[in-house]
């Protein structure tokens, strides 16, 4: 997967799992949970599921930034 299309992607998931998470995160914050979360959630879905394109990359890419939120929020004291 090309590396900006992954970022761009990645941007676009960390917004909508931050929204459905219900988490008030700065924009950097956001865009990097986002990343993380697609290339954690790509790989997974990827493995697991075999599943590709870009609605799987996009999945992936919410469900991993999802867990991501899950962990930071479980581990870092928030909430």
């Amino acid at each position: 997967m090309n590396i900006v299309f992954l970022i761009v992607l990645g941007a676009a998931a960390g917004f909508i799992a931050t929204r459905v998470m219900n988490l008030q995160a700065s924009v950097p914050v956001t865009i990097a949970i986002g990343i993380l979360g697609a290339l954690v959630g790509s790989v997974l879905l990827r493995a697991i599921l075999a599943m590709t394109g870009l609605l799987g990359g996009l999945i992936g890419a919410v469900l991993g930034a999802m867990v991501l939120i899950w962990l930071w929020e479980r581990y870092s004291g928030r909430r």
